[in-house]
C-alpha cells in the first residue's frame, strides 16, 4: 500500500487530538481494543507465513517447523512462570529487535549483517525506552508484578542515553555511507518525536497501542499480504483475516480468560504483556525468515 506512512502519521495525530476527549479508562479501553483486534491479528497467520516460507526454501519440514513454534511458545510460557526476570529481559531484546526489523527491513540489501541488526536493535530499543521513560510508574509496577524486582528511575534514563547516543552514530555513518537512505533517516527522526510526543501524552495503554498497531502491525500485515500474494488489496486482506480467524480468536479468548482470572488492573497488565511476550517469541523469529526469504526471492 503506497504512502501508507502518510496515513499513519494523520491517524497519530488523530490518536492525539483524541487524548483530550478520551478519560484514561477510555483510553485504556480503546488501546486494548486497538491491540486486541489489529495487533493480535498481525500475529496470527504465523502457520500459514511458515508454509510459504517452505515452499519457497523447497522444505518439507512444515510439521517439524510447526512443532518448534509451539514448542517456542511454550517455552516463553513456563519461562516467564520459572524465572520471570530472564523472560521479561528477553522479551524486550526480541521486540526491540523485531520493531526495528519492520521498520528498517531493506537495509538487508546495503550494510553488513552485523550492522543491520545492530541498528534495527537500537531503534527499537529507543521506541520501548521512549515509552518507558514517560510512564516510569506503570512500567515500574507491570515489572514488579512480572519479575519481582524494582527497576529505579535513573535505570531507565540512562540506558536511553545511551541507547540514544549509539543510534546517532550509528545513523550518522549510514547516512554518510549511503546517500539513498538519507531521505528515510531524516523520517525516522521525524517519527521518533512523534512518537515521543504521543507517549508523553497518553496514556501507557494507548501510546503503546497507537504505535503498536499504526506503525508496526499494519505495515506488517501489509508486508504479510504481498509476501503471500505478491501485492496487496482488499481482496488479499480479507483473505488474509479468514485464513487468521481461528487463531486470532484462539489469542482472544486467552486473554480474555486472563482478564477473567485477574481483574485488578495491574496484575492484568503484567499477564498481558507476558501472553504478548509468549506468542511473539516465534512471531518474531517468522518474520525475520519471511524477510530473508523476500531478499531471497529479489
Amino acid at each position: 500500500m503506497k504512502n501508507y506512512s502518510n496515513i499513519a502519521i494523520v491517524a497519530s495525530f488523530f490518536g492525539l487530538w483524541m487524548d483530550s476527549f478520551l478519560s484514561t479508562e477510555l483510553q485504556i479501553l480503546s488501546g486494548f481494543f486497538l491491540i486486541f483486534t489489529f495487533g493480535i491479528l498481525h500475529g496470527a497467520n504465523d502457520l500459514l507465513l511458515i508454509k510459504n516460507i517452505n515452499s519457497v526454501k523447497q522444505s518439507n519440514s512444515g510439521l517439524k517447523i510447526l512443532g518448534y513454534y509451539v514448542v517456542v511458545v511454550l517455552t516463553g510460557i513456563l519461562l516467564f512462570y520459572t524465572i520471570p526476570q530472564i523472560a521479561l529481559l528477553l522479551f524486550i531484546i526480541v521486540s526491540a529487535y523485531h520493531f526495528g526489523e519492520q521498520q528498517w527491513q531493506n537495509l538487508q540489501r546495503d550494510f553488513p549483517k552485523w550492522l543491520i541488526i545492530i541498528f534495527q536493535f537500537i531503534y527499537g530499543l529507543v521506541i520501548l525506552l521512549l515509552l518507558f521513560n514517560f510512564h516510569l510508574i506503570e512500567v515500574q509496577n507491570i515489572i514488579l508484578n512480572i519479575a519481582n524486582i524494582i527497576i529505579s528511575d535513573s535505570y531507565f534514563t540512562v540506558i536511553l542515553q545511551v541507547s540514544g547516543i549509539i543510534f546517532i552514530s550509528l545513523s550518522a555513518y549510514l547516512y554518510w555511507k549511503s546517500e539513498k537512505i538519507r531521505k528515510k533517516l531524516i523520517l525516522e527522526f521525524f517519527y521518533l518525536v512523534l512518537f515521543a510526543i504521543l507517549f508523553k501524552s497518553s496514556s501507557l495503554i494507548w501510546g503503546f497501542a497507537i504505535y503498536f498497531v499504526l506503525w508496526h502491525s499494519i505495515p506488517s500485515i501489509i508486508d504479510q499480504i504481498k509476501f503471500l500474494n505478491g501485492s496487496f488489496s482488499i481482496k488479499y486482506f480479507f483473505a488474509y483475516c479468514k485464513a487468521a480467524g481461528i487463531y486470532w480468536l484462539l489469542s482472544i479468548v486467552g486473554i480474555t480468560l486472563i482478564y477473567y482470572i485477574c481483574k485488578e488492573e495491574q496484575l492484568f497488565n503484567a499477564l498481558f504483556f507476558s501472553f504478548l511476550a509468549a506468542i511473539t517469541f516465534p512471531h518474531a523469529v517468522v518474520i525475520t525468515n519471511m524477510f530473508g526469504t523476500k531478499q531471497t526471492k529479489k
